[in-house]
């Protein structure tokens, strides 16, 4: 089962209109993006909309494209041609309510778990007293209540990962840009990072790009799956992924022809 054909949301909001209501995730688009770096293309031809809320999963073999999609997304990488867009306007630079998370946690080894959470808080110049509580806040979401005043060395790469995903999520992004965050972790504790991740979405509308070379991982986690490179002339073939997301419905038989086609378009 394929669709190309994102969730029934309202218009895209156009450079010139008054914005998205407080709140809601990013819609991002893209326009025959033509994406890598200069000399050196990597995919050519993307036409890609990811509704605002929407949780897209991306998959694909190495070397296709995954982290520089992500790049550009995060405004690390700017397009080599064609249209990027986040709510109707022109995507320049990093910023703009986007977080990124990477598979290293990148925390500070010198700052509390605290601190790393309110590091971002204290950039955007929030006040001391309400940075810590979101912080603290974040930190419990996380299932993290009473690691605050523990250095990264004194964590388990499980915990440090919650603590960046706290800190990505405290700042409260409109789109979570992700790349194979949970790579790294053994089986018990990457399941475990993935229902946390669902969980504590819950709630938030923010959209979510979510890299990983984890077929399973991206049919649990995400409501569309992309696929780049997945043949000649096809930059990105899209799966929509029945629901409801949940373990159980991974036996189910219109989750298992979802993932026979996607393994299939993989393997081709």
């Amino acid at each position: 089962m394929t669709g190309t054909s994102a969730p029934s949301t309202p218009s895209p909001t156009t450079a010139g209109a008054a914005g998205p209501p407080p709140g809601e995730g990013a819609r991002i688009a893209l326009r025959g993006a033509v994406l890598g770096r200069p000399g050196a293309p990597v995919l050519a031809g993307v036409r890609l909309d990811v509704a605002p809320g929407e949780v897209l999963a991306v998959v694909g073999a190495s070397g296709c494209g995954k982290s520089t999609l992500l790049r550009t997304l995060a405004g690390l990488l700017p397009p080599l041609d064609g249209e990027v867009t986040a709510d109707g306007a022109p995507l320049r630079g990093p910023g703009g309510g986007r977080a990124l998370v990477f598979q290293e946690d990148g925390l500070l080894p010198w700052r509390t778990a605290l601190g790393n959470v309110e590091l971002p808080l204290a950039i955007a110049r929030v006040g001391r007293a309400e940075r810590r509580r979101r912080a603290a806040e974040w930190l419990g979401r996380v299932g993290l209540a009473g690691c605050e005043g523990r250095l990264p060395h004194r964590l388990s790469g499980g915990q440090r990962q919650r603590v960046q995903l706290a800190r990505a999520l405290a700042g409260q992004p409109r789109a979570l840009l992700m790349d194979e965050p949970f790579g790294a972790l053994d089986a018990q504790t990457r399941a475990g990072m993935q229902q946390l991740l669902v969980d504590v979405l819950h709630g938030t509308r923010a959209t979510v790009v979510f890299v990983t070379h984890d077929v399973d991982e991206a049919l649990f986690l995400g409501d569309r799956v992309a696929l780049l490179g997945a043949a000649e002339g096809e930059a990105v073939r899209l799966f929509t992924v029945p629901r409801p997301r949940d373990r159980a419905a991974h036996g189910l038989p219109a989750t298992t022809a979802v993932r026979r086609d996607l393994l299939a378009a993989l393997g081709s």
